[in-house]
Formats: structure tokens, C-alpha cells, sequence
């Protein structure tokens, strides 16, 4: 593995895990949801801490660590999961109306690299950067939340339900 995408155990990073060709797959709830209920099973049996996150509609991004375990193994794991779970949930959508469009991109994606089968989903890294001073995880954060912001979905962070900075959120975080 690179050494540019290792990561120490108990060491906070900022990580963004993106969607292969940045397809837009996640302006639909079901997909975010699955997001959702792999991260609450992560926290809950893979010793996931997570400190501020958000789902846009084609990447998410993430401050996380585990105090124990790899985190970059880990995602690794949380990526093929989902990956396996969307594909399928895309697949038995009858209301998915870009369903044959989604499907031919990540069949095409998946023809480029002999590691995937059928589709390839997430992109391969996720980009840790380790937080190292209290200045560069605040700027982290406050980047994390004015995301949604920034690309128009809503006029304040704390608006946009799939955020740390919303109160509805629903992903539970930890304090930093």
C-alpha cells in the first residue's frame, strides 16, 4: 500500500471517500440511508469513531480515527460493502429512472481495472490527511459543514439533515 493513503492507529484524519467518475448517485435518500446504517455499524462493532461528517450527492467526507484496527482497512471494508448493497438497491429500484445509466457507467468503470468484476463503485482512495493541530481540524470541520453550502443544496449548514452540523442528523457523532 502507498504510504500516501496508510494511517496510524489513534491518529484523527479527514477522509473522502468518492463515487467512481463523481456520478451523482446520492440525491436519492435510500442510497445516503445505506451510507448511514454502515457507518452506525461501523461505530457500533468496528470501533469507528466519528467526529464530523457529511453525504453529498457523488463523495462523503469524514473525521474519523479508530483507536484500535486500521481505519484506511477499514474503509476499505465499509466501501465494498456499500458498494455490493447500492448496486443492488439501484438494481431493484423500480422507480430508479437513471437506473440503466448508473449501471452502464459502473460497468464501464469496472472494465478499466481487472480488481473489479462487474461494477466499480467508490474510487479507490480516501484521501487521509492526518489532523494534527486544533487550526487545521477546525478548518476541516468548518470545510466539512459548509459543503452542502457551498454547492447551493441549502443556505446553512445546519439545514442539511445528512451533516454533523445538523441537529436531526442521522448519524450520532462524537465530541471532538
Amino acid at each position: 500500500m502507498s504510504e500516501y493513503r496508510k494511517t496510524t492507529v489513534g491518529e484523527l484524519y479527514f477522509v473522502t471517500l468518492t463515487v467512481a467518475g463523481w456520478v451523482d448517485v446520492f440525491t436519492r435518500k435510500d442510497y445516503k440511508d445505506i451510507l448511514v446504517e454502515n457507518l452506525k455499524y461501523c461505530q457500533e462493532k468496528e470501533g469507528l469513531e466519528i467526529f464530523a461528517y457529511v453525504i453529498m450527492t457523488n463523495h462523503m467526507h469524514l473525521i474519523a480515527r479508530r483507536q484500535e484496527g486500521d481505519l484506511t482497512e477499514l474503509l476499505g471494508r465499509f466501501k465494498s460493502y456499500t458498494a455490493k448493497k447500492i448496486i443492488t438497491a439501484i438494481e431493484a429500484n423500480p422507480e430508479e429512472s437513471r437506473k440503466e445509466w448508473l449501471l452502464y457507467l459502473f460497468n464501464h468503470f469496472a472494465k478499466t481495472n481487472t480488481q473489479y468484476s462487474k461494477y466499480h463503485f467508490w474510487n479507490y482512495t480516501n484521501y487521509p490527511v492526518l489532523l494534527c493541530t486544533n487550526a487545521v481540524i477546525d478548518q476541516k470541520v468548518e470545510y466539512i459543514h459548509q459543503n452542502p453550502v457551498r454547492a447551493g443544496i441549502v443556505t446553512e449548514p445546519e439545514y442539511y439533515t445528512y451533516s454533523s452540523a445538523c441537529a436531526d442528523s442521522p448519524l450520532v457523532v462524537s465530541e471532538l
